[in-house]
């Protein structure tokens, strides 16, 4: 298994209202009732201390709009007051931002391009886990297929609902989870024999990147298109298969 080591986090946009951040895969964003401000903490302590510092972030003076999975890296956004904090929280809620994921996969989705309509619940048998569930909650994502490569293939996502773990528990039933999701993916390497690529094909965590978010004017900010670049190991191994990755 490839162990990228630990990776810091970036600054992608600030301003004196909000604050844009690409999580590396590893920081949690859990929140818990007696700790309410520890996820924004982990995100800060990610940060090299010099932006921390250049920017004047403190965690007390910020709310976190949203979340990421532990493993997923990319845009996170964060409040520095509470009136932008409750606007953009009903963005989100009201589904008005656009947000688009990379992910490599296993397998070659077809047809190249299209929608997931599944709704998911609650695996019973796992609470770790969500699974497609007729009696579930509806959860749709829009998905095209941007390379393809032996085994694998880089896909464009775009969720238009927000369940826990919806991206990877559609892209598992459809047959191609995402690379290194030991939760949904099962056997890792799928028949891959080249030494070289069996290391590339098996990160410490998955290979599934929060990848830009377009937000709407609200009463406290503009209008907004925030992308944060691929970590360093997703984008070193789409370079090694010859995939071509989309422009910034």
């Amino acid at each position: 298994m490839w162990h990228a080591g630990p990776v810091p986090a970036e600054i992608v946009y600030a301003d004196e209202r909000v604050v844009a951040i690409n999580k590396p895969a590893g920081v949690s964003l859990a929140t818990r009732r007696a700790q309410p401000g520890a996820a924004v903490e982990r995100l800060l302590a990610a940060l090299p201390e010099r932006e921390r510092a250049g920017y004047g972030l403190a965690a007390r003076d910020l709310h976190l709009v949203h979340r990421l999975d532990v493993g997923t890296s990319g845009v996170v956004l964060l409040a520095r007051d509470a009136d932008a904090h409750r606007e953009l929280a009903r963005a989100f809620g009201r589904r008005a931002v656009a947000k688009v994921y990379l992910a490599l996969v296993w397998g070659h989705p077809a047809p190249p391009s299209g929608s997931l309509e599944l709704p998911l619940g609650p695996d019973r048998r796992d609470r770790r886990r969500m699974r497609v569930d007729s009696e579930g909650r509806a959860a749709v994502t829009a998905y095209r297929v941007l390379a393809r490569a032996p085994h694998v293939a880089l896909v464009r996502l775009e969720p238009r609902t927000g369940r826990t773990h919806q991206l990877r528990v559609h892209l598992a039933h459809a047959g191609h989870p995402v690379v290194g999701d030991d939760l949904y993916g099962g056997p890792r390497h799928r028949g891959v024999r080249a030494p070289r690529l069996r290391e590339l094909l098996a990160p410490d965590h998955t290979f599934l990147h929060a990848w830009r978010l377009h937000l709407p004017p609200t009463a406290c900010t503009p209008e907004l298109i925030l992308t944060a670049p691929l970590p360093a190991d997703f984008a070193t191994v789409a370079d090694a298969l010859g995939m071509k990755l989309p422009p910034a």
